[in-house]
């Protein structure tokens, strides 16, 4: 089976999502790639895109709140014949000869915009290959329900009303989780994780992180977080991207042998595995990375939006809990750190949502598809 992966680089989560599903398909033998799919669009339209979505979350998270509260409430801005959907269709034709020279078998969406492209390429060329997309967030996004594609990878159970709500055919739906890297699953015990990262095993671990964009109040978070350490616990913040706060962190606290900086980071499993406690925003990715290594979480409202639903569901569901503010956040993250009941709690409610491996149960469906249409096709 060769799979084809449309992906955006509108956040870090939909390409980890795509990496996450390669690597099974790459486990089993089979070959799955990954592509921009804004950039079918043109070059220039994935650039100003990408770049406008990170500026938004980073310097104007309520204009981004704004935005997609007004996409939630006005269901024709991403309809058939709209001006937003034709534009993002518009590389439609440009993704198919792509498929037909690639000689691809499925085609798997980790963004509701190359979903657009491929129900338009699907009514223009009826025999293109099979499409799915997977979601990358725990909710149903504006505009999934104005695409037209054999499947739809969800993922929760106690999300099928919702998406069948907002005009998803529930025969459609596929609870299979959010797919993310085996070693979130596979990890290694809480000591050797710190051992590696050179943190002494006797030591409480917090890891700090508000997506690969570094946004949201990290710096202060950083410095309450700091102020409260002690001897008996260290920080590890990552900043991802964001290279102004790395530097303003590091003149900071660079010389606080209890902080461990970083920029972007490869290895976020064994930095997850190696921690007592997740400070973060609710991306879809990083929070499903968080309950697959069964790590509770105290979630920051920073951007809204999507997340905004993240972090209702994560606490609803028992593997998180949240703070009005920094100073509030602060407080019940040492107050969780000393009641390891509540931590045991969590981390057990996360092993209930994670489940199995989600990369894994996508390929087997997708395989078991494939299978089924090229006996139809015999």
């Amino acid at each position: 089976m060769k799979a084809l992966i449309l992906s955006c680089n509108t956040g870090q989560g939909h390409n980890s999502c795509a990496a996450a599903i390669s690597e099974a398909f790459r486990l089993h033998g089979d070959v799955c790639d990954t592509v921009d799919a804004l950039g079918f669009i043109s070059n220039t339209a994935s650039t100003v895109i990408s770049r406008f979505h990170t500026e938004m979350y980073r310097r104007a998270p309520r204009l981004f709140k704004m935005g997609y509260s007004g996409a939630e409430g006005h269901n024709k801005v991403f309809a058939e014949g709209s001006a937003v959907n034709r534009f993002l269709s518009s590389g439609a034709e440009r993704i198919y000869n792509y498929c037909v020279d690639g000689e691809y078998d499925v085609l798997i969406c980790t963004h509701v915009f190359p979903a657009l492209a491929l129900t338009e390429m699907k009514r223009r060329h009826p025999d293109a290959p099979l499409g799915v997309y997977v979601s990358t967030d725990y909710t149903c996004s504006p505009s999934t329900a104005d695409s037209e594609l054999s499947w739809y990878f969800i993922p929760h159970a106690a999300l099928i009303d919702e998406f069948a709500s907002c005009g998803v055919p529930k025969e459609k739906l596929v609870v299979g989780g959010i797919p993310v890297k085996k070693d979130f699953y596979d990890g290694m015990d809480i000591d050797t994780a710190k051992r590696m990262l050179g943190i002494p095993t006797d030591k409480r671990h917090i890891l700090l992180m508000c997506g690969s964009m570094g946004c949201g109040p990290i710096r202060e978070l950083t410095e309450k977080l700091c102020g409260r350490l002690g001897d008996d616990t260290e920080l590890s913040v990552i900043c991802g991207t964001n290279e102004s706060l790395y530097e303003e962190l590091y003149g900071c606290f660079g010389g606080d042998g209890r902080i461990h900086l970083y920029k972007s980071v490869r290895d976020v499993a064994e930095l997850m595995h190696s921690a007592e406690l997740f400070i973060t925003k609710p991306g879809g990715l990083s929070t499903s990375e968080a309950v697959a290594a069964g790590l509770p979480m105290l979630l920051l409202d920073t951007v809204a939006g999507c997340e905004e639903h993240n972090l209702r569901f994560f606490t609803e569901q028992g593997a998180a809990e949240t703070a009005e503010n920094v100073d509030a956040l602060t407080d019940r993250a040492f107050e969780l750190l000393s009641d390891k009941v509540r931590l045991s709690e969590m981390s057990a409610a996360a092993g209930k949502i994670a489940g199995y491996n989600s990369a894994e149960y996508v390929y087997d469906f997708l395989k078991k598809q494939n299978e089924i249409k090229k006996l139809r096709s015999k």
